[in-house]
Order: structure tokens, then sequence, then C-alpha cells
């Protein structure tokens, strides 16, 4: 055989080694399930639940801020996602990364019993700096408290990133 003619059937091969591990790859970047696709199981005995959900449009900002119960970081909020925690009952504050010094009321602060579930949502807001051409804009995130009556459809059709 010559060089020739194995390269010839080394080119498909190659090819098809390429097209799987893009297919692969693609497979991996699909879009998460919708939080109502997933089958969530009930809280547990003794224990309360936080959801922490962020519904982004098209020009919210696309920044993935840190998530943080009681001081410790809890997650990462993707635009346009949904996770929750199971947590023991107590007081909570929920703060996310944000630019600048905080405003009054900017974080939530609430009680859960055992067996209670919160919802909390994860807002922004595009301030501009600057002036001239050195003009930019930076990101200023807000958690607030929401019902579940009014949480609840908002939580169903958001990719779900999950629990802990």
């Amino acid at each position: 055989m010559s060089k020739e003619s194995g390269d010839r059937h080394a080119q498909p091969h190659r090819w098809r080694r390429c097209a799987a591990g893009l297919l692969l790859f693609l497979t991996g970047c699909g879009q998460l399930p919708p939080t109502s696709a997933v089958v969530i199981p009930p809280v547990p005995g003794g224990a309360a639940r936080i959801w922490i959900y962020r519904n982004d449009y098209q020009y919210e900002p696309r920044d993935t801020p840190y998530v943080w119960l009681n001081g410790r970081i809890t997650g990462v909020i993707q635009p346009n996602a949904a996770f929750y925690r199971d947590v023991p009952p107590a007081q909570y504050t929920v703060t996310v990364d944000s630019y600048g010094v905080a405003y009054p009321h900017q974080f939530t602060e609430f009680h859960l019993g055992t067996g209670q579930e919160a919802f909390v949502k994860i807002l922004s807001m595009r301030e501009k700096v600057g002036g001239g051409e050195s003009r930019a804009s930076r990101t200023t995130f807000f958690s607030q408290l929401f019902p579940a009556d009014a949480a609840r459809p908002a939580i169903a059709g958001t990719p779900f990133y999950g629990s802990m």
C-alpha cells in the first residue's frame, strides 16, 4: 500500500472523530430543562427551602454574580435561572455580589420555619458611570422576597440549575 492511499483512508477517519467530538460538545451545551420538567422532592423533614431565581430578558446584563446566604456563598446566579437550597430553619439574609456601595433595602432578610419555602428573585439595574468617551456601565444587583403564588409560575419555565 502506498503512502498516498493510506492518507486518503486516514482523512475520513479524522473527519468522523472531529464530527463525533463536535456532537458531544454541542450535546453538553444544550439548555437545561425548565424547572417545571424536573421532579422536585418535598422539603426534607426538619429543614426549610430557599429558592433563588432570576428572570432576565433580552436587554438584561449577562453577569453571573455570587449569591450569599448569611455571608456564605451558596451559588452563582445565571441569567434566567433557578436553583434551591435546603437549609435549617433560621433567619436569613440573601445578598448578591454587586458593584458599589449597598443601597438601603438592596438585599432581603426573612425568617424560615420548618417546612417553609422562601422565593428570592434576583433583580438588576444598569448604571452608567464615567463621562465623555470613557462612559461605561456597571450592574447593581438586588434580592427581593416574592410571594409563592407569584414566584412559582415565574420559576416554572426557567432552566433549573440544581439544588444542594
